[in-house]
């Protein structure tokens, strides 16, 4: 099982890199089929080849040895809750899952699919909540221009259709954290809806 989690780790970094088995083959010094045995999980590389094979791909020989995908279902909470960063500014209910995914990507078990998930939800999320601040703006401008008079009545009315607005948008969003996270307690998948899938899962 080992061998077969530092056979994706190299290949994942091969791939990320840009680097053909080949490209690595010239980096590394070592054979082709050398490569190829390791990317398939049939050796697993020890001494120099290990520090060839780090040198070769920008990583130190721990990060490819330590490698492996574990489950760890506090941090996918941790992960699921850090979305609630929303409540203080919406573009943070992005940045810090993303920041999160990252410095845990392909290393923990179902960390990819929930990252994806609930920032493409928080994408989609903000741009719904954009589209209904539009609309309503176009509105308070229609009845502007249709009745040519800015009343307080017309102000009053935009005021609390964007205050509705706001309240339904972020309880929605809280909802679907915390629904979210329970279903993560109880280790069944997450289900982020509506969502684009800016990023594919």
């Amino acid at each position: 099982m080992k061998n077969k989690n530092l056979a994706n780790r190299v290949k994942a970094l091969r791939k990320r890199k840009g680097f053909s088995q080949e490209e690595l083959t010239e980096n590394s010094g070592l054979s082709l089929r050398t490569i190829q045995r390791i990317e398939n999980g049939e050796t697993e590389p020890r001494g120099d080849t290990l520090k060839r094979l780090a040198n070769a791909l920008h990583v130190t020989p721990d990060d490819l040895i330590d490698w492996t995908v574990q489950e760890d279902n506090g941090y996918l909470q941790a992960l699921n809750l850090s979305a609630l960063s929303f409540l203080f500014f919406p573009l943070l209910g992005i940045i810090i899952p993303l920041i999160m995914w990252i410095s845990k990507k392909d290393k923990l078990k179902d960390v990819n699919v929930l990252a994806k998930s609930i920032i493409n939800f928080q994408i989609t999320w903000i741009i719904i909540f954009s589209v209904g601040f539009i609309c309503n703006a176009l509105l308070l401008a229609n009845k502007i221009d249709t009745t040519g008079v800015l009343s307080p009545t017309i102000i009053i009315n935009n005021l609390r259709n964007q205050m509705i607005l706001v309240v339904v948008m972020y309880c929605f969003n809280l909802i679907m954290i915390l629904i979210n996270s329970y279903r993560i307690h109880k280790k069944v998948n997450v289900r982020y809806l509506p969502k684009i899938n800016f990023l594919r899962t």
